[in-house]
């Protein structure tokens, strides 16, 4: 494809979608690998919106056993080496995705074996590179998803052995929550992840230095796992708020979903997850209905004991809470 003279680039792109409607965008670049690193940016960003509460979409690469279909799905932030390890791994294993493996809630995983995405150097565009370049092998049909890891890249000077080890579940959910796409859209979002994790027998922290090494390192996560023990619980038990808060009173705002986890609570609001430790539940459960600070004192001393300063602590953790919009308080 080439350009006029001292024209760029362009694209038109006519999207279908049964969620937002159908629509065109353009793109228009000054070279081809910008306009390729934009429109393959543009797709996904589409494709993402068009499954909004619908799947877990979480931001990995996905590889897939290429007689069972068992799917890794490899998570990790933009440009700390999803695209490098599907390239490794992808050449045993089926090509799933380098970019969101998106998960329905029966656990099947619907492919998106997009164009690898690959650095070229400081500041230039990324090239879109095909699949059969780097002898990636397909997706078999039906994959499922497996087991869930959150890579840990360690670069220095001397190699890393790769190490595997389990995350617990609360920090798996704090570590996926923002690792993923319009997963505060799906219904229950923290209860739906929890269940998740729980279905592929917990989660999984893989550190290494070395992509070539993960073969080796994850080879066990294509098998079927031991099924995880239920640690969680729902807690955004809804109640009937009033339409104000009165006077001097605080109450705990209306999450979008919230879990006890081992002793701990989970609160999504928005995109955000607060995790709630200490005599921080006991606040959560002391607010269910408008409470003066004092009656929240009482509440807690009555749950974790009364020691000396106790309710200058209480009212330390209630001006937290209210900071970060897990508490609202009413007029003065």
């Amino acid at each position: 494809m080439e350009a006029q003279a001292g024209k760029p680039f362009t694209a038109s792109v006519a999207c279908t979608s049964t969620r937002n409607g159908d629509g065109t965008f353009q793109l228009a670049a000054a070279s081809f690998e910008e306009l390729a690193e934009n429109l393959t940016s543009r797709l996904t960003i589409a494709a993402i919106m068009a499954n909004a509460g619908e799947l877990t979409m979480l931001h990995a690469c996905g590889v897939a056993h290429p007689t069972t279909g068992a799917v890794v799905a490899l998570v990790a932030k933009s440009g700390t080496g999803k695209t490098t390890a599907a390239s490794v791994l992808a050449r045993t294993y089926g090509y799933v995705t380098d970019e969101t493996v998106a998960i329905a809630w029966d656990g099947s995983v619907v492919p998106y074996p997009k164009p690898l995405s690959v650095k070229q150097g400081a500041g230039g565009p990324k090239r879109q590179a095909s699949p059969d370049e780097f002898g990636l092998q397909p997706a078999p049909a039906l994959p499922y998803i497996q087991s869930i890891v959150l890579l840990n890249r360690v670069q220095g000077d001397w190699p890393v052995a790769p190490v595997l080890e389990r995350v617990p579940l609360a920090d798996a959910v704090l570590a996926l929550v923002p690792e993923s796409s319009s997963q505060a859209e799906v219904v229950d979002p923290l209860q739906s992840l929890c269940r998740l994790i729980e279905s592929v027998g917990g989660a999984w922290q893989v550190t290494y230095s070395e992509s070539a090494d993960l073969p080796s390192a994850l080879g066990s996560l294509f098998r079927l796992q031991p099924a995880a023990q239920t640690q969680w619980a729902p807690a955004a038990a809804t109640t009937v708020q009033q339409a104000r808060i009165p006077a001097g009173c605080i109450r705990r705002t209306t999450p979008q979903d919230a879990v006890s986890i081992a002793g701990d609570l989970l609160v999504m609001l928005d995109n955000q997850v607060v995790r709630l430790s200490g005599i921080g539940p006991a606040v959560w459960d002391a607010c269910a209905n408008p409470a003066r600070l004092d009656g929240i004192a009482t509440y807690v001393g009555s749950v974790h004991g009364k020691p000396k300063g106790y309710r200058e602590a209480v009212a330390g953790a209630v001006g937290q809470l209210v900071a970060k919009s897990v508490l609202e308080c009413g007029p003065e």
